[in-house]
């Protein structure tokens, strides 16, 4: 079955891998030139798995289409060959999303490091200091802009 399947796909040589070799090649030759999954593509297939579950849960139709629209785009983002293009639609998804990011990635650091450490904000640049915590009243330097400023740890 898995033979009939190889030569039906135009592969010429059957490995005693199960073919897997064989199909690996075929979708590394489909491939060649297409644009692949990147960030955007990824975030765009979950959202298309989320709009589906809802749709399960609560039953309301348009969101089943909603779904299955953003699944055909993802999916024809990975197949296009302009891959210009492609690149400069993911820049412009990072360039807002990666700000987010790092909000949101230094709020959980910060909830994670609260025992042990106490933040603070430097008065001229804005910078976020870490100092440890129980050490009394510390002057603190801000290594970005060298202002010096005394806060109780």
């Amino acid at each position: 079955m898995l033979l009939q399947a190889c030569v039906l796909i135009g592969a010429r040589t059957f490995h005693k891998t199960g073919g897997f070799l064989v199909i690996r090649n075929f979708l590394r030759r489909f491939m060649a030139g297409r644009y692949g999954p990147d960030n955007l593509g990824v975030v765009m297939i979950i959202f298309s798995l989320v709009f589906y579950l809802l749709y399960g849960v609560t039953g309301i139709s348009p969101l089943v289409y909603i779904s299955y629209a953003v699944l055909i785009l993802a999916l024809f983002r990975m197949l296009s060959r302009n891959i210009v293009r492609r690149r400069a639609e993911n820049d412009r998804y990072i360039r807002y999303w990666w700000p987010v990011r790092t909000k949101i990635k230094r709020m959980f650091t910060n909830m994670r490091n609260r025992k042990t450490h106490r933040f603070f904000g430097c008065p001229s640049c804005r910078n976020t200091l870490r100092v440890p915590k129980g050490k009394g009243k510390l002057q603190i330097t801000c290594p970005k802009c060298g202002e010096r400023f005394i806060k109780k740890s």
